[in-house]
């Protein structure tokens, strides 16, 4: 990804942090979308001085239109998507509300579908893109209470094969990871301790996104690759 220009959404959280420094380390140019104040300095403490001369941080919504239209707009060209965004939420489905059904399609499905349509946009014309996007294995492998958010991963998964199909022509690729439980701070305080040793390292998806966006998986379009740690 040397000298790239990489659109790293989610780049702010749990997993984004993760997977930032081997982005950076790769050479990409990274622009990164956050929507409040205190997560753009939690990044800009975390990295070095020569380490943010690599990284722009831009405030901005991804469920509008207008705001990731914005972004593209002023990155002048885009090589590079990693879409990290997205919300995890669990209920039966006979008492989940149709409010809480459109807010995890909305951050999940939504947002995705906005930043590849607009990327798109980029690098058809440029005739070169690197997509990767996150499902999760709840889209291949539903549990209960998780029919909402199993049922928005489908459709990032969906919607990423039916890019690869309609891009072949253009030397894009399209790829999805499929993550069992990830090891971040919010799901250890959320579901504890006990079991993280199993769960997914954000440096072991890290190593697997990095090569969906390398050159060396020019030849890798269309794929949900399970990472599912030893849960």
């Amino acid at each position: 990804m040397k000298d790239k220009k990489v659109l790293l959404t989610g780049g702010t959280g749990g997993l984004g942090k993760g997977i930032l420094p081997s982005v950076i380390a790769q050479g990409g140019l990274i622009t990164i979308p956050y929507r409040e104040e205190r997560d753009a300095k939690s990044v800009r403490q975390m990295l070095t001085q020569k380490e943010l001369e690599q990284v722009i941080l831009v405030k901005a919504d991804l469920t509008e239109e207008s705001s990731v239209s914005q972004i593209v707009k002023d990155m002048g060209r885009v090589e590079v998507l990693i879409h990290l965004v997205g919300g995890f939420d669990m209920g039966d489905t006979h008492e989940y509300s149709l409010e809480d059904w459109q807010k995890i399609f909305s951050i999940n499905l939504l947002t995705t579908f906005l930043t590849c349509k607009h990327c798109l946009q980029s690098m058809r014309e440029y005739n070169y893109g690197r997509i990767v996007t996150i499902g999760s294995r709840g889209a291949v492998d539903p549990e209960p209470k998780l029919a909402a958010y199993s049922a928005a991963k489908a459709g990032v998964v969906a919607l990423t094969q039916a890019i690869a199909k309609e891009t072949k022509e253009f030397n894009i690729t399209a790829n999805t990871v499929l993550p069992s439980v990830i090891d971040t701070p919010a799901n250890r305080e959320a579901m504890g301790e006990e079991n993280a040793q199993k769960w997914v390292k954000p440096a072991s998806l890290a190593q697997v996104i990095c090569f969906l966006a390398s050159e060396a998986a020019k030849d890798v379009s269309g794929a949900a690759i399970p990472v599912y740690g030893s849960a």
